[in-house]
């Protein structure tokens, strides 16, 4: 029974692996396209994508390090606290 399930998975992973691989090199080559509008939309959504997926990316890393950074600054203030309490050569 197994080798059944097998004998069918096998062609059927094949063709979508070779059916996914140039839709996505389609959207790559836009300088194939032959017709001039069509060439410059393809463009013009790859740009917007781009722009979309850049965009997001800077202002979360950023928002991150601050809160450490603040994280940081109440921790080094409490061991600061901590350490003007104890007596130094008493």
């Amino acid at each position: 029974m197994d080798s059944i399930a097998v004998k069918f998975a096998l062609p059927v992973l094949t063709i979508l692996a070779l059916s996914a691989t140039p839709a996505a090199a389609v959207e790559q080559n836009c300088r194939f396209i032959q017709a001039k509008a069509d060439r410059e939309a393809c463009y013009r959504r790859q740009e917007q994508e781009l722009a979309a997926k850049r965009k997001p990316a800077a202002p979360a890393g950023e928002s991150k390090t601050l809160q450490s950074l603040q994280q940081m600054r109440q921790d080094d203030d409490a061991v600061y606290r901590s350490i003007n309490n104890i007596c130094r050569g008493c």
